[in-house]
């Protein structure tokens, strides 16, 4: 069984030379200034929230920006959204993108729904995560209801168990999808009423509370805390559509695999 480190800042500085890391994997972690220098290996994977992405001195960042922007055109919806107009335009497509990818989970076997795909979020936990963000984001931050967070709620990574467990999450819990579904549609609902009624000057209003207590002390405008929801969404549906495909996949090779002859 592969050592994990969770945590720590024991590696921040180190230069690691001459080592096999072969099938290391990094995840969740501040890797900025990382250098991967005279290395070599058959398959490189990255996925994160990079400024600047190098690769044998080619700065290749604005190149995947503009792959992922014609694979995925919400992106642009939601990275140039300005106007309370621009928001509901967003809201509106990412609506389209997760009805049309619900329906399609939906007619799989349900088992594949609880599948990982590489290690990350299944379908169901991709819904969850994203109830999480929309309770913070929204339901707290911009709606600062009293009790803004559903136990089914998945954080990041990243969040400690004792601090997601202040806040009410079962992190262990196993919802199926419809389940899960009828408080995540609730809670898309609740952010089709928001744009709505959105105006541009409330946009700009400062919000009384952060989106949760592990979130840094600082200004949340009601602008921000909607484009985290918006770029959650547009995000997490790339990703649940590539693992969806993937499962599919996977399971035409299986299919093949067993057919009698």
């Amino acid at each position: 069984m592969a050592v994990e480190y969770a945590q720590s800042d024991q590696f921040r500085g180190a230069r690691i030379h001459l080592c096999d890391l072969a099938g290391l994997e990094i995840r969740d972690c501040e890797v900025s200034g990382l250098r991967v220098v005279d290395c070599y290996g058959s398959d490189v994977s990255l996925s994160g929230d990079f400024a600047r992405v190098v690769v044998n001195d080619v700065d290749v960042t604005a190149y995947v920006e503009a792959e992922l922007d014609r694979q995925h055109p919400v992106r642009i919806l939601v990275r140039d959204a300005a106007t309370a107009e621009d928001y509901r335009a967003a809201w509106t497509a990412i609506e389209t993108l997760w009805q049309e990818t619900i329906d399609r989970a939906q007619a799989m076997p349900e088992e594949e729904l609880y599948e990982q795909v590489d290690g990350e979020w299944s379908f169901v936990e991709t819904h969850r995560h994203l109830l999480f963000a929309s309770d913070a984001w929204l339901g707290n931050a911009v709606l600062e209801e009293d009790a803004p967070y559903h136990p089914w709620g998945l954080p990041a990574g990243g969040m400690p168990a004792e601090e997601a467990s202040a806040l009410g999450l079962t992190m262990g819990a196993t919802p199926t999808l419809d389940e899960v579904l009828v408080p995540r549609l609730a809670r898309m609902a609740a952010m089709r009423r928001v744009v709505d009624g959105l105006t541009d000057a409330e946009l700009d209003r400062l919000c009384g509370r952060k989106p949760a207590d592990p979130y840094p002390d600082q200004e949340y405008v009601v602008r921000r805390c909607l484009r985290v929801v918006l770029q959650e969404e547009v995000e997490h549906h790339r990703y649940a559509v590539r693992d969806l495909a993937a499962l599919q996949t996977r399971a035409q090779g299986r299919a093949t695999r067993y057919k009698p002859s």
